[in-house]
């Protein structure tokens, strides 16, 4: 394959020719972000082709229908590789998509999640949150409500912020040095980390392509030394960075898949990233050793926990913590169902709002800050990949022994894999039933 020298993004670096198919993907997707402010949320494919996007007049939304059409087509008939084929017609269908939107086509919030993410979300039952919060109960005793007590225990585990950031530069060492020895980094990636405000998120991952990562935290709401584990396993190693800096190398330079030099919001892409990067904890934070690096993780920070949960060791505190993480997470999936009743359901802002905070147990503060989440032009639709996705790829790392899950967890850091993909692999292998939308027009 013939390459070409650009400098792009910063920095010089070698950008494989796109192939006929590759270019007309990554032209269509810049084409329909300069319509849809957040679809991008990273490039660095060809700068030639940025530029031509940049230069000529906005296209019509049906003339971008119709490109759309034409490309799934030629993908279908062009593109030899199986694994390749399917996320292009996937990605394309999620494009296309897009772009019915914007010439005035109308569908329903669930039609529309499952032809943008090839996926479909399932409401959870509100017992699973009564359980959950049973638990904490148990967990946290004492007088006031579930939600009051999991806002006091919030408040003893807040970082101080003049603690903050060297609390991140260890975590981020230790999850660097595990990520490496169980997945290798490929040469010369790096990440930094800033502190930000005013933020519809709590963190994010700038992809800015020659391997390299901006990460943000944003400090709206406290930062609790809980949240930190999980957080940066998931924005950095071996989460969002380690992947996109992984498939930059190998599915972009050394394959030439050059559409995988866009990022995309809003498509089938994200229900692999972001479930790879919520369980990529497992791997961060082996189980055996979970308890003991929150606990060195709680002494670093300096928190003042012990008042808020009569926990008289650093390590104490820990075994507490990780309990209240396991319920909390179950909590957490009340989002999903939030996310429903606010714009399929047609339930009002302060109605989902009360069901936040009373089926999830949030904080009043806690709970609008998700919302705002949820009712985001952007993340409106974006909510449900965390949970879904993790989900399906639990399934689907679950069906191999415990000896073999590091390595399947490795091909989605190299590989080109979408939602309906591993759920028939999971059914293939366990039996079990994952239903997988399809992915007619």
């Amino acid at each position: 394959m013939t390459a070409e020298r650009t400098v792009a993004l910063g920095g010089e670096r070698t950008v494989p020719v796109p192939d006929p198919i590759a270019a007309e993907y990554l032209l269509l997707a810049l084409r329909l972000g300069q319509r849809i402010e957040g679809l991008v949320d990273g490039y660095f494919g060809p700068a030639d082709l940025k530029a031509r996007t940049d230069m000529e007049s906005l296209p019509a939304p049906a003339s971008l229908v119709a490109d759309a059409e034409r490309l799934r087509e030629r993908a279908a008939a062009g593109v030899a590789e199986a694994d390749r084929r399917d996320w292009l017609d996937r990605q394309i269908v999620a494009l296309e998509t897009h772009a019915r939107r914007l010439a005035g086509e109308r569908l329903s919030y669930v039609e529309e999640l499952r032809r943008l993410f090839d996926w479909q979300p399932q409401r959870r039952e509100d017992a699973l949150f009564d359980e959950a919060a049973a638990r904490v109960d148990g967990i946290l005793p004492g007088p006031g409500s579930v939600a009051e007590r999991l806002a006091a225990w919030d408040g003893g585990l807040t970082v101080p912020e003049a603690r903050l950031a060297s609390v991140v530069e260890w975590l981020l060492a230790e999850f660097r040095r595990r990520a490496e020895e169980a997945f290798g980094l490929p040469d010369g990636e790096s990440l930094t980390v800033r502190f930000v405000r005013d933020r519809p998120w709590g963190c994010y991952n700038w992809y800015d392509g020659g391997l390299r990562s901006r990460v943000e935290i944003n400090l709206d709401l406290p930062v609790r030394v809980t949240s930190l584990v999980p957080l940066l396993a998931h924005e950095a190693y071996p989460g969002h960075h380690l992947e996109h800096a992984w498939k930059e190398a190998d599915l972009v330079d050394r394959r030439g898949r050059l559409e995988g030099s866009i990022l995309l919001l809003n498509a089938p892409e994200c229900v692999i990233s972001e479930g790879l990067a919520d369980l990529g904890r497992r791997f961060a934070v082996p189980a055996e050793s979970e308890i003991e690096l929150l606990a060195e993780a709680v002494e670093r920070a300096g928190v003042p926990a012990a008042e808020a949960s009569g926990a008289s060791s650093a390590r104490e505190l820990a075994e507490r913590a990780v309990a209240v993480a396991g319920a909390r997470h179950v909590l957490d999936d009340v989002a999903v169902n939030a996310a429903l009743l606010r714009h399929a359901d047609g339930r009002s802002h302060d109605e989902t709002l009360a069901y936040l905070v009373d089926v999830g147990r949030m904080a009043p503060e806690r709970a609008a800050k998700r919302l705002e989440f949820i009712e985001h032009p952007v993340t409106r639709s974006y909510v449900f990949v965390y949970s879904e996705g993790e989900a399906l790829l639990a399934r689907w790392l679950e069906a191999v022994p415990e000896a073999d899950r590091a390595a399947r967890f490795g091909r989605l850091l190299h590989e080109q894999l979408t939602p309906s993909a591993i759920a028939a692999e999971v059914a293939a292998q366990s039996g079990e039933v994952v239903s997988a939308p399809t992915t007619t027009r």
